[in-house]
């Protein structure tokens, strides 16, 4: 048995600890590229309760809130310029998961210069990058937790990670409390990416011990929990249980990786720039179906997981679990058609093939295909 787990990011988790912002920041420079979405933060009031709790600790601060969904490398750049133009000595992240992703590849920007997707396909090494602390106000991508930036090129609409221990945060301030605003369907999308980054990666060639067992723990908070918030539940116990799952599902995805859903959704993003945590809940199951008979034991643990009896229902325990948090779709309803199947095929072999090689099963490009149609 041999592996390798480094974390080196300081996790602060608890309700109202968004508050203590300021005082973390203050122990990594003295100004901060403050990167946020168009909307939800400032709608919350926690963009304001940020610049406040900065204030207060006397860190000064430039705000760039351009970052939408499915984060693009044009807009990183603009951030990273920013943050040199107003004289920024590290990048606080506060949003989602694609406002996380688009922070830390900003602190990479500012040290590297030139195409990131140089560093993005490995054919240049960076040399580090600006401090980083991260606020998360969606319990899904675990960004927080992990050294992974996830970034869509506009010109080739190509959607692949950044991915270095450059960019793992020096502090993340996981809240609970904060993630209470999400609409109801911005929380079963990014739960059910929580929920995969676990499957994935529990069920991943790269899996060891360590995130074996975190994966599992991350799996049964979010299937005992998730359904419950949907429902209209606000258990603060349970908002504790989905957040703690978010990070534990970022964390494993930073050692085991993701695999093959995760590879064959990026594309789909990558083209209509659909959501995420959608595009996954279309494609996980029937990928299941074709995986669980490779790796029967894990499998079938999770099925027990969500209610099942071993590795043949576990697909179908997953279609249940999406019900349960009302997010059965199909790649269809997402504005993909059976035109788009061939270059969502090539790109994936092309962007994605490191997660086919990942799973337990690598898939040939003719299976590729044909669970792209049968997700539509």
């Amino acid at each position: 048995m041999e592996f390798q787990y480094n974390l080196p990011v300081n996790l602060i988790f608890g309700r109202g600890k968004a508050d203590c912002i300021g005082e973390t920041a203050a122990k990594y420079g003295k100004k901060a590229l403050v990167v946020t979405g168009t909307g939800s933060t400032k709608k919350s009031g926690l963009l304001d309760r940020t610049l406040a709790s900065l204030s207060r600790s006397g860190v000064e601060y430039a705000v760039f809130d351009k970052v939408t969904q499915n984060p693009l490398t044009t807009t990183v750049y603009e951030g990273a310029a920013l943050a040199k133009e107003s004289g920024c000595d590290m990048v606080l992240g506060v949003g989602g998961g694609s406002i996380m992703d688009a922070a830390k590849a900003a602190a990479f920007c500012f040290v590297n210069g030139g195409d990131i997707s140089d560093y993005i396909f490995g054919r240049k090494q960076g040399k580090g990058a600006l401090p980083i602390i991260l606020l998360p106000t969606t319990c899904g991508t675990g960004s927080e937790g992990n050294q992974i930036s996830v970034l869509t090129n506009p010109e080739t609409k190509d959607k692949k990670a950044l991915y270095t221990m450059q960019i793992m945060p020096s502090a993340s301030v996981v809240d609970p409390e904060v993630m209470t605003t999400m609409p109801k369907s911005v929380l079963s999308s990014v739960g059910f990416d929580a929920f995969t980054h676990a499957l994935e990666a529990y069920t991943s060639k790269k899996a060891n011990p360590l995130t074996d067992v975190q994966a599992l723990l991350a799996m049964k908070l979010i299937t005992e929990n998730l359904p419950k918030l949907i429902s209209g539940c606000n258990d603060m116990e349970a908002w504790d249980a989905v957040s703690l799952a978010a990070t534990l599902g970022g964390m494993v995805i930073g050692a085991a990786g993701v695999s093959a859903a995760h590879g064959m959704e990026h594309p789909a993003s990558g083209l209509k720039n659909i959501v995420h945590g959608r595009g996954l809940a279309a494609l996980t199951p029937p990928i299941v179906e074709r995986l669980a008979p490779a790796l029967p034991k894990k499998f079938a643990e999770e099925s027990r997981l969500l209610g099942g009896k071993d590795e043949t229902d576990c697909a179908e325990g997953i279609r249940k679990f999406l019900r349960s948090i009302e997010l059965e779709v199909k790649l269809g309803d997402l504005g993909i058609t059976d035109g788009d199947v061939e270059w969502l095929t090539e790109n994936c072999m092309k962007i994605s093939a490191g997660n086919l090689k990942n799973a337990p099963l690598e898939f040939s490009r003719d299976e590729v295909e044909a669970i792209y149609r049968e997700a539509i």
